[in-house]
């Protein structure tokens, strides 16, 4: 651990500088996010995942910087040119952009007009120029001339030369006009080729000006694309007489004189030709990087809740992957997951060389039906593609005829296809079609979203805005520390958890997750998690991370059923001796009455242990098997359907948020186009943040406010239009 970054870190974060220290210590020692975020609460003061990110972001961020400082040190010296002034300066700088501006009149660059102004003997008389008050420059170019610099004019436009190189690397004058850039420059972006905006995408941006310090993340997204494109032209502009000012104040201050001329023509020089377009392009860069943070942010919380989406738990469910000409794939899957049947239907189309519609659309009816009676479905899944709406409206129909009690919910299918055509489902289901693995898929996103969706790539899922423009490292990052953080906080099945769910373990990687796959083929069921000890290559280390997170359901250890960890049954199993009650017991209004009742403050005090770990024990023992999805709403049930022609302003809906972006939300109310609710729209107050009021797959009240049939544009409301 750099004692030196550590300090930095510190001094950038507000939390206890000795639990930052220990989250390094931990991190250092190998330990994950999530196994710290559980298991040593009482090292941290129980920081979140959140935080523990930020504190190894920001750590690591400055140890960057910490890196390069010593980098840029080495290279000035090499050059000789290391002065105690340049030391302290690169020393105290808090910013990679400090320290390469510093560096900057040292970095080894092309041949330039000033270099070769140089080495032609030129470097005194700019220095004069910039020394000396006199009316009588020719007089001292005359000094100069040589072969290389035939007359005046070529010395002084040589000393030129040198001084705008020198203006444009300095560094206090580029930070000037780089705060000046942020603060009030101007976006503006005009249309440039409108024929290639065949959707009329970017025609909000063809005559578009904007503060830079107000522009929205979402905003700049689309301009970087438009621009991209060939659809816009963009630049800042700034108030260039304003700088030149600066400039001249700075750097002449009041003197008057003829040499002031040559001056004034290097400053003016070096603030159009390196200082202006470096730094416009610096910002729109920063612009950029902070706008992809922010989408990726986006897409990280819509992706979590996602995930983190309710189960359907012990339901016989049937997926509809719709279809007009080809038919609707239909696939049914049991309490646990596993594939029962499949079968395909043709309710809309008539099949080429097929039966006439309506006897089609009755046999579709008929097999539909004696599925959902032969096999006992609890629930339809239907995905929310082409012909969506129209298999809903048959699925209606039929359900009016079944005695027992089916509902239906519309999914969320992106990414389906991607997933059906990929290497994972063909090797589940080798002699089923795409459609086919996308029926399975889309009734086991309704079982258990994570689960399946786990499969998919994120950024086939379309939770975010712009994710397919983003820079792909920074986006699997977050897309992997999302996915860790729900998988741990769900815990895992260790007899029935595929690969793809094991690998996010904390503490597993691809090969140990596909190694205990293999043992449990070869083995059988996990009788208990010590049993891991004998997977290859799965160390101590890796057990340590990963056990608490692996359950085992009517294993052999009660106790491997919660989330204690071993490391903590002792503890556990004295808790339960001295409470008078049995493992058996857990779980049961036995235990959970005793446990209400229960002093944890005064336990832990009489037997010298953390408050938060026996709280934590405590937990668990109430609710063995707990899933941290329990909290989270359920899927929206329906038995009946509506449609676009059917809504009116001020209708009051129930809908599932389908995705959150900057500007506000969309929501699915039941029909073909998913609604949205403007960012000014969430709540009578003020939302400057739409993530603060809705989440992914939340379900929301709101009230029709327009509806645009031409355009099939919604727009909604969840301010209630009657207070």
């Amino acid at each position: 651990m750099d004692k030196k970054v550590l300090k930095l870190t510190n001094a950038e974060l507000k939390y206890n500088p000795k639990k930052i220290e220990k989250v390094i210590e931990l991190l250092e020692e190998g330990n994950t996010i999530p196994f710290i975020a559980r298991y040593r609460k009482e090292l941290t003061g129980s920081l979140d995942e959140v935080q523990l990110r930020e504190i190894q972001v920001t750590y690591q961020r400055n140890e960057k910087i910490e890196t390069r400082k010593s980098e840029v040190l080495k290279k000035i010296s090499e050059q000789n040119k290391l002065t105690e002034d340049i030391r302290n300066k690169i020393n105290n700088a808090s910013t990679l952009q400090e320290v390469e501006d510093i560096y900057l009149p040292y970095k080894k660059k092309r041949k330039t007009k000033a270099q070769k102004a140089v080495a032609n003997g030129l470097e005194p008389l700019a220095k004069w120029l910039l020394r000396v008050n006199s009316d009588a420059p020719m007089v001292e170019a005359k000094k100069y001339l040589n072969k290389e610099v035939p007359d005046e004019e070529v010395a002084l436009n040589g000393a030129v030369d040198i001084l705008a190189e020198a203006f444009g690397e300095e560094a206090q004058l580029r930070d000037w006009v780089r705060k000046q850039m942020s603060r009030k420059g101007v976006l503006i972006a005009k249309e440039k080729d409108s024929e290639k905006d065949e959707n009329g995408t970017y025609e909000d941006y063809y005559d578009f000006e904007q503060v830079v310090s107000k522009l929205t993340s979402y905003r700049i997204l689309a301009i970087n694309r438009g621009e991209k494109e060939g659809i816009l032209r963009v630049k800042i502009n700034t108030d260039d007489d304003y700088a030149l000012r600066y400039l001249h104040s700075r750097i002449i201050g009041s003197k008057k004189s003829t040499s002031n001329d040559y001056v004034e023509r290097a400053y003016t020089e070096a603030y159009k030709k390196f200082i202006k377009p470096a730094i416009e392009r610096e910002l729109r860069a920063t612009l950029t990087e902070k706008a992809e943070n922010e989408a990726i942010k986006v897409f990280g919380e819509n992706l979590y809740n996602l995930l983190m989406q309710a189960p359907l738990k012990n339901k016989i469910i049937l997926g509809m992957d719709p279809a007009f000409r080809t038919g609707c794939k239909l696939a049914i899957i049991d309490e646990t997951g596993k594939f029962l049947v499949k079968d395909v239907i043709y309710p809309h189309e008539k099949h080429k060389g097929e039966k006439p519609n309506s006897e089609l659309r009755k046999e579709a009816a008929e097999k539909l039906e004696t599925l959902i009676n032969r096999y006992n479905v609890d629930m339809i899944a239907i995905g929310n593609g082409t012909a969506s709406r129209e298999s809903e409206k048959f699925v209606a129909e039929v359900l009016k005829k079944i005695d027992k009690e089916v509902y239906y919910v519309i999914v969320n299918e992106s990414g389906a296809s991607v997933y059906s055509a990929s290497e994972v489902a063909r090797d589940e289901f080798p002699d089923f079609n795409v459609e086919e693995r996308s029926a399975v898929s889309i009734a086991r996103r309704l079982q258990d979203p994570l689960a399946e969706l786990i499969k998919i790539n994120p950024e086939s899922i379309g939770v975010g805005q712009y994710q397919h423009d983003l820079p792909q490292k920074q986006l699997d990052s977050e897309v992997e520390a999302t996915v860790e953080t729900a998988v741990n906080k769900v815990g895992v099945n260790l007899n029935t958890a595929s690969i793809q769910l094991l690998t996010y373990i904390s503490g597993l990687n691809k090969t140990t997750a596909q190694n205990i796959i293999l043992y449990r083929e070869e083995n059988g069921k996990f009788q208990n998690r010590k049993e891991l000890k004998k997977v290859p290559r799965l160390g101590p280390k890796a057990y340590e991370q990963a056990a608490g997170f692996l359950r085992i359901i009517d294993g052999n250890e009660s106790l491997d059923n919660t989330d204690i960890h071993p490391e903590s049954y002792p503890l556990a199993e004295k808790l339960i001796k001295d409470l008078g009650i049995t493992k058996e017991d857990m779980g049961t209004n036995t235990i959970n009455d005793k446990l209400a009742k229960f002093n944890v403050e005064r336990y832990a005090l009489d037997n010298e242990l953390e408050v938060i770990t026996v709280k934590d024990i405590v937990k668990s023992l109430m609710k063995p098997g707990r899933d941290g999805r329990e909290s989270m709403p359920m899927p929206l049930l329906k038995s009946d359907i509506l449609k676009i022609e059917d809504l009116k302003a001020g209708m009051q809906l129930e809908g599932t948020v389908r995705n959150v972006v900057d500007f506000g939300a969309f929501v699915d109310i039941g029909v073909k186009q998913d609604g949205l609710v403007h960012l000014s729209k969430l709540s009578k107050k003020y939302v400057s943040n739409p993530r603060d009021v809705v989440a992914v797959g939340q379900i929301v009240t709101v009230w029709v406010e327009d509806v645009d049939l031409n355009r099939k544009r919604i727009q909604l409301t969840m301010v209630n239009p009657n207070e």
